[in-house]
């Protein structure tokens, strides 16, 4: 039986779709240069949904 040695890739970091290594300050800054961007309608929170989070504002939470 022979045995395969593997030979370690030198600065071989994963890609993402976006074609940069995986880091939240790569992926920020490739959307920005590809001009990919989200809709405002999917970017913001929604008046519903805030109003929602207001009403809870300030209140405790009840000990069990």
């Amino acid at each position: 039986m022979s045995k395969l040695k593997k030979k370690a890739k030198k600065g071989s970091a994963k890609k993402n779709k976006l074609g940069v290594k995986n880091s939240l300050v790569n992926n920020i800054n490739a959307r920005k240069r590809k001009g990919k961007s989200r809709p405002k309608k999917k970017s913001t929170v929604s008046k519903k949904s805030y109003s929602k989070m207001k009403k809870n504002w300030g209140k405790k939470k009840k000990k069990k």
